[in-house]
């Protein structure tokens, strides 16, 4: 498990291979992921704005961006947690992932952004 604080706002991400879904044959290769957002700030937040790097073993990066995170855009009071989960395939059995959520403060209206840590993405499927 990887995790980070940043700006008040601890994220944590645990990744797993999911072979039942995966086609190594087919260079397909399925991760999941979860993550626990903490709001360790003195102010409500709420998360807006997901933005994510995935690079894989052959260095092809992808980049995703939109609203919220699996369809929400969660309030966090102080001390609140909220987690989720969600999958990356990858055309590679290697990969990471790293990226940011644009979060608001809900008291002052102020931006900010959270970090999300690298983590990696490794399949039980060796590379010839």
């Amino acid at each position: 498990m990887e995790s980070l604080l940043s700006n008040g706002i601890q994220i944590s991400v645990f990744s797993r291979y999911q072979p039942a879904y995966s086609r190594p044959t087919e260079d397909q290769y399925v991760f999941s992921y979860h993550i626990v957002i903490k709001n360790c700030r003195q102010d409500t937040v709420q998360l807006l704005y997901r933005h994510w790097v995935i690079t894989n073993a052959l260095g092809e990066v992808q980049e995703v961006e939109g609203d919220g995170v699996i369809g929400q855009q969660p309030v966090l009071e102080p001390g609140d947690v909220h987690s989720y989960d969600s999958w990356c395939p990858l055309a590679s059995p290697l990969g990471s992932m790293e990226g940011r959520y644009l979060m608001v403060s809900t008291e002052t209206g102020e931006n900010f952004y959270a970090q999300v840590p690298r983590f990696q993405l490794e399949s039980t499927v060796m590379m010839n």
